[in-house]
Formats: C-alpha cells, sequence, structure tokens
C-alpha cells in the first residue's frame, strides 16, 4: 500500500480510551479555550491521521512560510498553514498545558489536550499576507478570506493530543472515517490502484461518470467517495442530504463493491488550488494512490482558473514529495448528440449548446422551485432526494 505523507507509518493523533479518561480527569484542572470551527475541523484532521506528519499547530514562522514558500521552516512541505487563531488569550495567558474545546458540540466538551509552545500576535500585515496566498485575494466576499481574516489575531502553537473526534462520528457513523480506517477497509479489500473522489456537493451523472472514467483509464480496483462533512456555506446542501445522495448513486450505479463511502471532518476553505494540494496529501494518508481534480476543483466563485488546481501541481510541488499522482480531468458535461456524458475537451464537433450545462445556482434554484434536475443531470432517484429535502425546507411535507 502507498505510505503515508512524511513518514513510514500513519501516526493519528487520536488517543487511546485509556488515555482519553486521564485527560479528561487532567483537564478538569487545566484552563481551556474554546476553539474557533476551523481550529477544531483541524483537530479532528490531526486526531484522525489525515495530516500526518504534523503533531500539532503551526507557529507564526512556519505558518507564514507554508503561506508564501509550501514548506514549514524544517522544510516539510504543506500547501496551507495549520493554525489555532483566537480573539482572546485572557484565560490561558501563561498556560504550558490547556484544554481545548468544542464549538460545534453540545456543552463544548474538550476535544484535546495541547501543550503551549508559544503564543503570538500576528499583525494584520502578516494575515493579509497570509489570506493572499492561500486564496489568491483579500475579497471580503470569498467566504475563506472572510472567515480566515476574522478569527483572531493571537495565534497558539504546540502540539495536542486528541480526545475525540467531534461531532462527525455520532452524526456520521456509516459514513465518517479515519484515514486508518480507510487504509484497513482498503487493505481488507486487497485494492491496490485506489482513486480518491473529493466531493462537497451531491454527485449528479457528470460527476459518476467522472468516477467510471478514472477507474478505467488507471485500471484501479476501485474509488473512494470521500465527502466533506464540515462546515460550508450557507446555501450549500447539508452533509446529510448529499451523504443519502451519494449512496443512492452507488447502491444503484456504481458495480457492486467497487466503491467506498467515506467522510471526513473539516471545514471547507474554498481555498481551490492550494487545497487542492491538501487534499491530494492526505488523500495519500489515508491510502489512495491517485485523486481526480476535475475543473475549479475546490474554488467558489470565479476566483480561480478553470483548471489552476491541476497547474499548481507542476508548478509548485518538487518532484518526488508526494508519491499519490493526479488524474487530470476536463469538465465534464452530458453530450445531446452522443447522449453520455462526455469531456468536453475531447468531444469532437461539438458546441456549447451540445451539452447539458447547469450551474450550481440554476439547479438549486430549480430545486427551491420543486423541479427536477433533467435526467441528463442528475440521476433522478437522485434528484428525487434533493426535491423531497427542498420541499421540507420549504415546509410542504
Amino acid at each position: 500500500m502507498i505510505k503515508p505523507y512524511g513518514s513510514n507509518n500513519l501516526n493519528p493523533l487520536l488517543v487511546t480510551s485509556i488515555e482519553r479518561q486521564q485527560l479528561l480527569i487532567e483537564s478538569q484542572s487545566l484552563p481551556s479555550l474554546l476553539l474557533n470551527s476551523a481550529a477544531a475541523a483541524s483537530a479532528v484532521m490531526l486526531g484522525a491521521g489525515y495530516f500526518n506528519p504534523l503533531n500539532g499547530y503551526m507557529n507564526l514562522t512556519d505558518a507564514m512560510s507554508v503561506a508564501e514558500h509550501l514548506h514549514t521552516t524544517d522544510g516539510l512541505f504543506w500547501p496551507v498553514p495549520i493554525l489555532n487563531m483566537v480573539k482572546d488569550i485572557s484565560a490561558i495567558s501563561g498556560a504550558n498545558r490547556i484544554a481545548l474545546r468544542d464549538p460545534n458540540t453540545k456543552d463544548y466538551p474538550v476535544i484535546a489536550i495541547m501543550n503551549v509552545k508559544t503564543i503570538e500576535v500576528i499583525t494584520d500585515e502578516q494575515i493579509a499576507i497570509m489570506a493572499q496566498e492561500i486564496f489568491g485575494t483579500l475579497d471580503v466576499k470569498h467566504p475563506g478570506v472572510v472567515t480566515f481574516t476574522g478569527m483572531g489575531r493571537y495565534l497558539i502553537s504546540g502540539s495536542i493530543q486528541v480526545l475525540n473526534l467531534s461531532y462527525f462520528q455520532t452524526d456520521f457513523p456509516d459514513t465518517f472515517r479515519t484515514a486508518s480506517e480507510i487504509r484497513d477497509e482498503i487493505a481488507q479489500r486487497n485494492w491496490q490502484r485506489v482513486v480518491a473522489f473529493q466531493t462537497r456537493n451531491p454527485m449528479h451523472r457528470a460527476h459518476e461518470e467522472l468516477c467510471h472514467m478514472a477507474m478505467d483509464r488507471l485500471k484501479a480496483d476501485g474509488v473512494v467517495i470521500h465527502m466533506l462533512l464540515g462546515k460550508l456555506k450557507q446555501e450549500d446542501i447539508p452533509a446529510f442530504v448529499r451523504d443519502k445522495c451519494i449512496r443512492k448513486m452507488v447502491e444503484l450505479y456504481f458495480p457492486e463493491k467497487s466503491a467506498m463511502v467515506a467522510g471526513y471532518g473539516f471545514d471547507m476553505m474554498y481555498a481551490g488550488p492550494r487545497e487542492a494540494l491538501l487534499h491530494a496529501l492526505f488523500r495519500q494518508n489515508m491510502g489512495a494512490t491517485h485523486l481526480i481534480v476535475g475543473r475549479d476543483h475546490a474554488g467558489v466563485g470565479n476566483y480561480y482558473g478553470a483548471f489552476d488546481a491541476q497547474t499548481i501541481f507542476d508548478e509548485k510541488v518538487p518532484a518526488g514529495t508526494l508519491e499519490i499522482e493526479i488524474f487530470k480531468a476536463d469538465h465534464t458535461a452530458f453530450s445531446k448528440k452522443l447522449g453520455r456524458v462526455v469531456m468536453m475537451r475531447k468531444a469532437v464537433n461539438h458546441s456549447r449548446k451540445d451539452f447539458v450545462l447547469l450551474s450550481g445556482t440554476k439547479v438549486r434554484q430549480m430545486l427551491r422551485d420543486g423541479i427536477a434536475p433533467p435526467e441528463e443531470f442528475a440521476r433522478p432517484e437522485v434528484a428525487q432526494i434533493l426535491v423531497d429535502y427542498y420541499n421540507s425546507e420549504n415546509g410542504e411535507q
């Protein structure tokens, strides 16, 4: 099986049940800090082994180095800073060891114990530099920028011990999986070549066909459809609905035992090319040998070029850094001429009017109006799940 990134063995930071009980007792006497959602999600990713080989949150020097040069000060390639940024440190001032509390779970339980290495003040100029490098813009209309720049000006670095994986295991018991668990299942299935498909949306027919194309061309043993389960933009479709849609598609339209449906606990950054690099890195940690990177991967609005998330792998990743390989996909759409989904760039004698092209905005408006997307765009069983959800939101059920 493909090696984890940065080490010979995967080193998840989630502690054992015995250690957890000991740490919970200790946490009662420690100063505590309520995390923001992004930092809590990073704790989950560290605990689940996805962010191997990191052992905690970065300091300011490493954060700036990663943002500007894509590597830590000791030379580890890393695409985005993993940070614990806060607005107020009065409750933990002078502490060497603190309890980190989960903002996304009732009563804010302790999610991790942190060994505080540094508490540093980030200047507005440094925040702006990092945001510009990570997101390619300082536009406050960009959801990632507004979140990142609003998280505070104190940066707390240090290693952590993760006690639990937030709400993901309880809310998505059949879907959430750690990197170790996915590796174990890949081994059980005896898959050697494994394609990962990243999604934050319900899968439409173009996504489905893209998975089939990648498996066929790469002669892969299977695909892991790996959905983001954390926070999204307000107008995005909730995780439980996406989960239901994806499972129905796999059940009906994928050969038996060819696809694994799983999810991970991270908040969407909408960082486009930088986030694509992060996606590749943690898919290597979960055991995938290939990652599908398509048009506007991890993008939002018009902030990134259509294929910037592909070219960054050629331009910014040093040779030999990642073992995982990228399957570069064109924009896929249903061809009216051929009666099937194709990669648009390779469809000869086609004009735009020969394709069924629907924007996410248009599809959401159709669903709000109680109209199912056409069968050329979405499988009818999937479309019905979405229509039912939007009807329930509109109080029609």
